[in-house]
């Protein structure tokens, strides 16, 4: 077993995660961090990312993530591999373990940046085809799709902007909307209605996916009318999930206060949490917003208020 001691543990290894890396490095915190099971956070599956500051070319999601990691190691950050598997916040310093125990690190502070996780329909066959024609990340497995038809499930932005990515690859594109509208914002809803590759079924659910050892289409119902007269298939080789995300906060949940979905609840304008000493940033305390230049302006904010903290401390 290997312990470990440090002012300020950050857990998570996204945009929130590494910022608040950099800050409390250059506040001589000498922060450690967790980096999870995906170092990077979910940007490491995206192409292109041309929203984030200080890129007016645009930069691919991981290698934005390897900026901010080199940066924050630049500045004395120390990392650790591994998922943390068990909380004590009851008490000061706080004592984390990673990987069921191997590592046990105590902290003055804590940094929660663990990030949200794509969300199923909770269909058995989702599981059975995983891999295998299932995906939550289109700009992870749409390659493998090409000049093949593909369905994406969703109606925001993020199911707009899949199904518009795949549009580039696959031969066709559905996207199944369960309302008579997106969500998405203007802008988007007018790119994909306009898409000639993809057809958008409204008021329209998924009942199951078939195959035999890869998927080959998925049974679906409209909202109108009796299921019998109104369920159809649709022949697809690739069906993507891009209906939202849940918060990576099952280890947090006897001490940290979360709201009905599960996110963290942050005190006023401040990212402390109800246990003094824990702060959160990022997608794992925010279910609004859930963009990487917001991720990483609450991982400063969480790094000045661990700061702070600890000066009061004193």
């Amino acid at each position: 077993m290997t312990e470990l001691s440090t002012k300020c543990l950050i857990i998570g290894a996204g945009p929130a995660g590494y910022t608040a890396g950099i800050y409390s490095s250059r506040a001589n915190l000498e922060p450690i961090m967790v980096e999870g099971i995906q170092p990077g956070g979910q940007l490491t599956t995206t192409t292109e990312v041309e929203n984030f500051p200080g890129y007016p070319e645009g930069v691919t999601g991981p290698k934005l993530m390897e900026d901010i990691r080199t940066q924050a190691l630049r500045f004395g950050l120390r990392t650790v591999g591994g998922e943390v598997t068990e909380v004590d916040f009851s008490k000061r310093p706080f004592t984390v373990k990673v990987n069921g125990g191997s590592t046990v690190i105590t902290a003055d502070t804590a940094i929660i940046a663990t990030g949200a996780s794509a969300r199923y329909l909770g269909l058995p066959d989702e599981e059975r085809f995983k891999g295998m024609g299932v995906s939550a990340c289109a700009t992870c497995d749409g390659f493998f799709f090409r000049n093949r038809p593909v369905a994406v499930v969703g109606g925001g932005d993020t199911a707009c902007e899949e199904a518009l990515y795949l549009a580039g690859l696959a031969s066709k594109v559905y996207l199944i909307v369960r309302r008579d509208q997106l969500r998405a914002s203007k802008y988007m809803q007018t790119r994909v209605l306009e898409n000639p590759k993809i057809t958008v079924l409204f008021n329209t659910n998924t009942v199951s996916l078939f195959g035999n050892d890869i998927l080959e289409g998925a049974k679906l119902v409209s909202n109108r009318g009796t299921e019998e007269e109104n369920t159809f298939d649709i022949a697809v080789d690739g069906f993507f999930l891009a209906i939202g995300h849940s918060p990576n906060t099952e280890v947090f949940k006897p001490y940290v206060q979360l709201d009905e979905q599960g996110y963290i609840v942050t005190e006023g304008k401040s990212t402390a949490t109800n246990v003094e000493g824990v702060f959160a940033a990022g997608d794992v305390a925010d279910p609004s917003y859930r963009q990487a230049v917001s991720a990483a302006g609450m991982g400063c904010r969480a790094a000045l208020d661990a700061e702070r903290f600890l000066l009061m401390q004193q």
